[in-house]
């Protein structure tokens, strides 16, 4: 009998009070405050992008209690906190205080995607910065990465609510030619994978099903050039691949707008080829949509460059239902052991990227996403 579809949907906590952030944006700074100052940047542009239920703080176990009763009606199964280490955990109170504490946290299960990447301030950005500011550097090597796996074991693994894949808690790992490099190679990223994993079987746990963000334009892409796909994708031992999102898997044909069917049917070819030729499974992801435009500064003239400087992409609750109707039936022409597809995101507000409802569509996302897996 055929499993059931299981839908993560990643989880971006940058919304409640971290110190850190603090120091830099001032007292009680979240990212809403970019969202509060986003303004139509061309004809029909919608922004700002209001959330229906108002600018909540994650880390109160109430708030969080219903984004996960919401989240569970429509057919979530699983938030994926994107998670940062630098020096010590960051933006983490979200998940510990909000929803670890929430009176209804086992009512969803979670899992940790590493987001191991510089943390650059473009909160806003101008455009005429080449080089945005680093606040915090990815600095984790191999001599210390031992101790973010105890971290990560202790601290959330071994929670009775943390995510499984074919029995394995589930990790990800976001940048992973990065990490490749600050690991030492190819090689040493592979006893790294197998370190962790021997020290979750010693604090009893039977392994961890490890992931892999993966690009189809790994080999060419300045970003994602460290050493050959077929190496990293062959010889480390990831568990499984997955995506983030579909922007930057191609360069926008036009501008300030990029049709959503165009780059959800585009996607769907690139996850086809995906699970046809890497090593272990890959779960397709559906991106909800694009609009880093509250990260730019709102008074200068929006045209095309780097990030956040990009083409806007705009959904409707018709296109996200029918991209999650092709990633189902991507699911079932290629069946794994765990059908299983990602979703970004939960509430990537600054980037146009969420399932939480907003002014404009209430829970219209919501209900197409229940109505497809349902079908």
């Amino acid at each position: 009998m055929q499993k059931k579809i299981q839908t993560a949907v990643y989880y971006f906590p940058n919304y409640h009070v971290d110190h850190r952030n603090e120091a830099i944006h001032g007292s009680n700074w979240t990212e809403w405050e970019l969202m509060k100052c986003a303004r139509p940047r061309f004809e029909g542009h919608v922004q700002p992008k209001v959330p229906l239920w108002g600018y909540e703080d994650e880390a109160d176990p109430e708030v969080m209690a219903k984004k996960i009763h919401t989240a569970a009606k429509y057919g979530v199964d699983a938030f994926i906190f994107d998670w940062y280490w630098y020096e010590g955990p960051y933006l983490e109170r979200c998940l510990k205080d909000g929803f670890l504490g929430a009176e209804n946290t086992n009512d969803m299960k979670f899992a940790l995607m590493w987001a191991n990447h510089d943390w650059v301030n473009f909160h806003p950005g101008t455009r005429q910065t080449k080089h945005y500011p680093v606040n915090f550097p990815w600095s984790t090597r191999r001599e210390t990465v031992g101790f973010v796996w105890d971290y990560v074991i202790e601290n959330f693994l071994t929670k009775p609510n943390y995510w499984t894949v074919d029995g394995l808690p589930y990790f990800s790992i976001y940048a992973v030619n990065r990490f490749i490099t600050q690991m030492g190679g190819v090689e040493a990223t592979a006893e790294v994978i197998a370190e962790f994993r021997e020290k979750a079987k010693k604090a009893g746990l039977p392994g961890v099903h490890i992931n892999g963000i993966w690009f189809d334009i790994l080999d060419t892409h300045p970003s994602c050039s460290a050493c050959p796909q077929s190496d990293w994708a062959k010889k480390i031992g990831f568990s499984s691949y997955t995506s983030y999102n579909n922007i930057g898997m191609i360069s926008s044909p036009t501008f300030p707008r990029l049709g959503y069917d165009f780059l959800a049917d585009y996607y769907i070819d690139v996850a086809g080829k995906a699970m046809k030729t890497l090593p272990a499974p890959y779960y397709p992801v559906v991106t909800m949509g694009w609009d880093s435009s509250p990260r730019c500064v709102q008074s200068e003239t929006y045209d095309r460059g780097p990030y956040p400087w990009m083409a806007v992409m705009e959904p409707t609750p018709e296109k996200f239902g029918r991209a999650i109707e092709q990633t189902i039936g991507l699911l079932k022409d290629n069946p794994a052991v765990e059908p299983i597809f990602f979703i970004n995101a939960w509430n990537e507000w600054t980037e146009g990227s969420y399932l939480e409802p907003d002014e404009q569509w209430e829970y219209g996302f919501l209900e197409a996403l229940k109505k497809e897996l349902e079908k």
